[in-house]
Order: C-alpha cells, then sequence, then structure tokens
C-alpha cells in the first residue's frame, strides 16, 4: 500500500450522552512508532477501538491499511497484531501451545506455524520456557509472550496499549529492545502509554489527547520546543513555603506549586540556582525540560481515575 497506515478525519463517538471521541484527526506513517498519550478518559481506548474496528465510530472517516473502517475492518485485522493492556493468555496452554492456538485463528496452516513460532520464541527470549505452562512465567515473560504472539500473523501494524504496565525495570527495557528491533525492521507502531519515559525513547511522533480532543502532535522533541520552557529547577525542602513567599516576585519566571516541591520553568537558570545554593532548608534539582512537563501543562495535574 501507498499512504499513511492509519488516516482519522473528523472521528467521533458517543458514551451515555457524552462525547468521549471529539472530531479528531490523526495520521500514522508507514515504518514509525506514533504515541496516543492522554490521562485516564482522555478517549485513547476508545479510539483505538475505533481504529480496530471493534467499535463503530459516529461521525468522520477512517482508513487502516488501506481498507475502509468499520466496513472493511475484518479484513484488515488479518494484518495487523495486538497487545492488549492486561495479558490475555491461556492459562490452561504452555508457551508454544499459545503461540500455535493464535496463529491458528489467523487459519495459518501447521506448517508455516512450524516455520515461524522457533523465531518468535527466540524474539521473546523464551526459548528454553517453550513448554512451560502460562502460571509459570514472570510478569514479563508473560508480556513478552503476548508481543510474540501478535507477531505470528507477521502483521504489517502492531498496536500496544501500555504494553509495560506493572513491569520491573529490567523487564521493560528488554520490551524497549524488542520494540526497537520491529522498528528497525520497518514495521509500523502504535503505542498508548502513561509512562513519559517510554514516549520518549520509542515514539517518533505522537499526539497528546485530553476529553476526546487532540491538544498537540508532533516529536517528542518539537512538542517540549513548542510547549514549555527548556529548563526546570524543581525546589522542596521545609523551607519552601518561606522562600516562595520572599522570593515568588523576584524569579521571574514560570511557578507552578504542587504539594511540596515548586517547579520552576526558564530560559536561563544560573540566577535562581545561584541564589538557592545560599539558602539553608531548601533542596533542589536542575534538569531540562521534558515530555512529562509538556503532558502535565497541557492535561493538567489533577488527578484521574
Amino acid at each position: 500500500m501507498t499512504g499513511p497506515v492509519v488516516q482519522a478525519r473528523g472521528l467521533c463517538k458517543s458514551y451515555g450522552g457524552r462525547r468521549v471521541v471529539d472530531g479528531i484527526d490523526l495520521e500514522v506513517r508507514r515504518g514509525e512508532c506514533f504515541g496516543l498519550l492522554g490521562p485516564n478518559g482522555a478517549g485513547k481506548t476508545t479510539t483505538l477501538r475505533m481504529l480496530l474496528g471493534m467499535s463503530r465510530p459516529e461521525g468522520g472517516a477512517l482508513t487502516v491499511l488501506g481498507y475502509r473502517v468499520p466496513a472493511q475492518a475484518r479484513r484488515m485485522r488479518a494484518r495487523i497484531g495486538v497487545v492488549p493492556q492486561v495479558d490475555n493468555l491461556d492459562p490452561d496452554f504452555s508457551v508454544t501451545e499459545n503461540l500455535y492456538t493464535y496463529g491458528s485463528y489467523f487459519g495459518l496452516p501447521r506448517p508455516a506455524l512450524d516455520a515461524r513460532i522457533p523465531g518468535l520464541l527466540e524474539f521473546a527470549a523464551l526459548v528454553q520456557r517453550a513448554g512451560a505452562r502460562i502460571e509459570a512465567l514472570s510478569g514479563g515473560m508473560k508480556r513478552r509472550l503476548t508481543l510474540a504472539r501478535a507477531l505470528v500473523n507477521d502483521p504489517d501494524l502492531l498496536i500496544l496499549d501500555e504494553p509495560t504496565t506493572g513491569l520491573d525495570p529490567q523487564a521493560r527495557q528488554i520490551i524497549w529492545q524488542r520494540l526497537r528491533q520491529l522498528l528497525g525492521e520497518g514495521r509500523t507502531l502504535i503505542l498508548t502509554t502513561h509512562y513519559m519515559e517510554e514516549a520518549e525513547r520509542l515514539c517518533d511522533r505522537l499526539a497528546i489527547m485530553d476529553r476526546g480532543r487532540i491538544l498537540a502532535e508532533g516529536s517528542p522533541a518539537e512538542l517540549v520546543r513548542a510547549h514549555i520552557e527548556p529548563q526546570v529547577v524543581e525546589v522542596h525542602g521545609p523551607e519552601l513555603e518561606r522562600w516562595l513567599a520572599g522570593h515568588r516576585e523576584r524569579l521571574g519566571c514560570r511557578v507552578e506549586s504542587v504539594g511540596e516541591t515548586a517547579f520552576c520553568y526558564m530560559d536561563d537558570p544560573s540566577g535562581l540556582i545561584e541564589s538557592l545554593r545560599e539558602q539553608p532548608g531548601v533542596r533542589f534539582l536542575h534538569r531540562p525540560a521534558n515530555l512529562e512537563d509538556v503532558f502535565l501543562k497541557l492535561t493538567g495535574r489533577d488527578l484521574r481515575d
């Protein structure tokens, strides 16, 4: 196919009289990792369900892999791999049996699966656990198996819904390595995640959603340059309130107070850092701005349940 892998124009969906996806436009290019970020209730999952043809849009136009969705969704899904947010491996089967069973859903003949599954086990670093039952696997192993299972039909597009949630740092790093390997092979990925570091490391481009709308779109670096000051000084400590009371008017920068921490966003923090070094009872951390700063500025810091 030529053109975008995913193209959505004016996509809409409502539940219970509330518009949860509100006329969004999306374009995912071949060979890129595209991130879809947003707080809980932003509309990410509903958007993914429409992309997969599992939920019918109320308005707009949508094509995935050149197929009109939902009209041609069945044919489209044969060329897509999905890593769901929660592992749904079959506990009655072994690691290898899970792969064979899932491959049969795509109508793949046994000889084709015989040729493909050893490579998937190697990709998932599960060769030594091929005969193990699912309950004997660690969380990281289950996640790698779910990723390998999503590749059993050799998909053109892989959709990953929070693929590393709940994993320890070592397991997360392994998943990241495997996803970079897939990108190196030219595959197209769509990723949702609550880990901003994950999005910065993996995504070529991303969109930040909230309340059913796209707030910003671009590469992680472009979003940081466009929406946030380049330097951040985080100030905290028992004397924070007294320090803020005496310095807020003179700081000359944007300050956000969150609990016991003040975030000072600025272009040149050298003067502030020099002053803070002389303040007893106040500690600080100086760092460059990142995607999480952009995300919180655009979507707010209020807790979403």
